[in-house]
């Protein structure tokens, strides 16, 4: 199988990694990268690759059997309705789209060539989503009434130290953290979103350091406790993160209306450090509550009624918790037309506009309606 790739990244590698495992066969023949230099260097000994300049060049010329996209994430719209027409089955990393012009083009374009797509949403696939969604199902707990859902990331600095940092390529980090999550929500619900209400907050990442000032030329560099200086981050995350020019919030919440009238409460967080990271929800219906944590691979399903409670352990994996390898495979099939995706555009564009709501929300203290409106 020969797969093309726009915009050769880390996270792009990272699922390459994972394709490739779940066939050998598949082979990166060409690139649409605008680093050529770096995309050779880290091509070398791969076989043969070509580089292209556009992506329409590439589709012309090399008629691949699979494309990934994974440039910058203010690219990944633009990216993909280059590709929707040639009807080639594509991963799309998320988010999709990071402004509601380039999500409304999206879905017009989607709906105009409905190509099969995977939307690299993780966490849905993960073994401990998927027990968390048997046991709803099932009925032990009941219709869930409430959600409470967290996200503490103890490796926020990511989202201030490097290109992260500049808001309009990542739309902020509603768009780039609370996307999975509220996909996996919505995927466990089955239910439809219909209204939000949302607040941020800067109180840590922000400060008056010179715009553009770099950990390697700042006099506190040994003392402050975001230095990268030394570390292996140190050219992967470069800057200050208590520059002027340091942007995303670093902190957010939100409530989230469901069409049955039950809600979510969601928040998110990139200070927390060491064993304060988490990520998890609970569900809670009448007759009990589930509830999950991803950094401990724990499940717990307490009993309403009875003195009860079950216990059961996923073990750990790499990557989203074994979820990058579920989709890969997915990937894979969708190539062979043996699968359908399990993360859709449609699911993509629907996490994608929950975020768009969710920030437009916070940025105007109002209720937003989910709708494409």
């Amino acid at each position: 199988m020969r797969l093309a790739v726009i915009g050769y990244g880390a996270r792009i590698r990272g699922v390459l990694k994972y394709v490739q495992q779940a066939n050998p066969e598949c082979k990166v023949t060409a690139v649409v990268d605008i680093r050529k230099d770096k995309v050779l260097n880290d091509t070398e000994g791969s076989g043969e690759i070509r580089l292209f300049e556009t992506p329409e060049e590439m589709l012309e010329q090399e008629k691949p059997d699979g494309v990934l996209i994974g440039p910058r994430c203010s690219l990944h719209t633009e990216m993909a309705l280059k590709v929707l027409p040639s009807g080639i089955p594509l991963y799309l990393e998320k988010p999709v789209a990071t402004t509601m012009e380039d999500a409304l083009r999206l879905k017009r374009g989607f709906e105009a060539c409905p190509s099969p797509v995977i939307v690299s949403f993780p966490l849905r696939v993960t073994s401990i989503v998927k027990l968390v969604k048997e046991i709803i199902d099932s009925g032990k707990i009941g219709t869930v009434e409430h959600v409470q859902a967290v996200n503490n990331v103890p490796y926020g600095g990511v989202y201030f130290h490097n290109w992260y940092r500049d808001e309009n390529e990542t739309g902020g980090l509603f768009l780039q953290k609370a996307t999975h999550d509220f996909d996996y929500i919505n995927h466990v619900l089955g239910l439809r979103p219909v209204s939000v209400c949302a607040m941020t907050s800067k109180q840590i990442f922000k400060g008056t350091k010179p715009a553009g000032l770099r950990c390697l030329d700042c006099g506190e560099n040994k003392t402050c406790a975001e230095s990268t200086v030394g570390t292996p981050m140190e050219q992967e995350w470069p800057y200050c993160a208590f520059a002027e020019d340091t942007g995303n919030e670093d902190s957010g919440s939100a409530l989230i209306r469901y069409e049955t009238g039950m809600h979510v409460s969601y928040s998110q967080n990139f200070f927390a450090r060491q064993k304060a990271g988490s990520r998890g929800a609970r569900f809670l219906g009448y007759k009990g509550t589930v509830e999950f944590d991803f950094t401990t691979g724990v499940v717990k399903v307490f009993m309403h009624h009875t003195p009860r409670v079950e216990t059961y352990e996923i073990d750990a994996a790499e990557d989203h918790f074994g979820g990058d390898a579920a989709l890969a495979e997915n990937f894979v099939n969708m190539i062979r037309g043996t699968e359908e995706s399990v993360s859709t555009l449609d699911d993509g564009l629907l996490s994608a506009l929950l975020c768009l709501k969710a920030r437009e929300s916070a940025l105007t203290g109002t209720f937003q309606t989910i709708d494409w409106t």
